[in-house]
């Protein structure tokens, strides 16, 4: 019997099926969960990916009405809500 290694996943790329994807929840200044018309938060292999994301997009999301996000992996609550105010 073998033991097969899948490769983990890369920037950009779709998690392993048995791994929990990261995500994060887009709130509003009372907490409520928000979807911003053309913004969303897309499944992250690492949580490394999730942070960059939101490190790079958290201006356009501010603009669109987000306050805060809290960051997930699969259904677990990691950390948040984390305002995007200065």
């Amino acid at each position: 019997m073998t033991n097969a290694i899948e490769p983990s996943g890369t920037f950009g790329s779709p998690a392993p099926s048995n791994a929990a994807a990261w995500r994060w929840r887009l709130e509003d200044a009372a907490g409520g969960e928000v979807s911003p018309a053309g913004l969303s938060s897309p499944d992250f292999p690492t949580q490394s990916d999730a942070e960059s994301w939101v490190g790079e997009t958290w201006r356009e999301l501010l603009e669109a009405g987000v306050d805060a996000v809290t960051l997930f992996e699969g259904d677990r609550q990691v950390y948040g809500p984390m305002s995007l105010h200065a």
